[in-house]
């Protein structure tokens, strides 16, 4: 049974737990200890078994977990299984890049649709998709009732088409725009991905080598 409040920090090690032991599955792997996976993930062991305590008990002392089940198990815990309408809104150079490139269905979402404001860029075709404009979207909304929005779309115009989607029954964000969004969490729940935060955490390891 899943205790009620996981750490933000345990819900972020979970996709490298499941990323590792798919790829272990795939070389045939059929079971791997605490302390193997550990070293190979660069944690403890007890970390390990305390994140994983979260959700059940899925190891054996003496024998240590099996790989599919596990994967499995961790699979059904992180969504994966869902299937969740996803639309991209924001069809420039970093639209187009998810659009043809992020597998969503194996995330657990599927993408129904592409929006943007620019007349120039509607009526493209994108990933399969004709973007259609932003006008359309209470009635798509209404109509397909997707439940998570890509933005990709400028920073000052993000907190307000994010709050005009939540309206439209719009549940998560996977928000690129560079703005922090605010949102109720008990409305709609928010991942801010900042690709450059990313690169900066590099320099600062890069930095410290000198």
């Amino acid at each position: 049974m899943q205790k009620t409040s996981i750490s933000e920090s345990v819900i972020r090690r979970l996709p490298r737990y499941y990323r590792f032991l798919s790829a272990l599955e795939c070389i045939g792997t059929e079971r791997i200890s605490s302390k193997e996976l550990a070293k190979q993930l660069g944690l403890t062991a007890s970390q390990i078994r305390q994140d994983l305590n979260c959700f059940g008990e899925f190891g054996q002392q003496g024998y240590g977990y099996n790989v599919s089940a596990l994967r499995k198990q961790l699979k059904i815990i992180i969504g994966l299984e869902d299937k969740r309408s996803a639309i991209i809104v924001g069809a420039g150079n970093l639209g187009k890049v998810i659009a043809a490139n992020i597998d969503f269905a194996s995330f657990g979402f599927y993408l129904s649709g592409i929006f943007d404001i620019d007349r120039e860029i509607c009526g493209k075709k994108i990933a399969g998709f004709t973007v259609r404009h932003m006008e359309e979207l209470p009635l798509f909304c209404k109509n397909e009732k997707p439940l998570v929005a890509v933005l990709c779309i400028p920073e000052e115009a993000a907190q307000e088409i994010s709050d005009n989607l939540i309206g439209l029954g719009i549940k998560g964000f996977w928000n690129f725009s560079h703005c922090y969004l605010n949102a109720d969490p008990d409305i709609a729940q928010v991942e801010n991905v900042h690709l450059g935060d990313s690169l900066m955490t590099l320099s600062y390891r890069m930095s410290k080598e000198k």
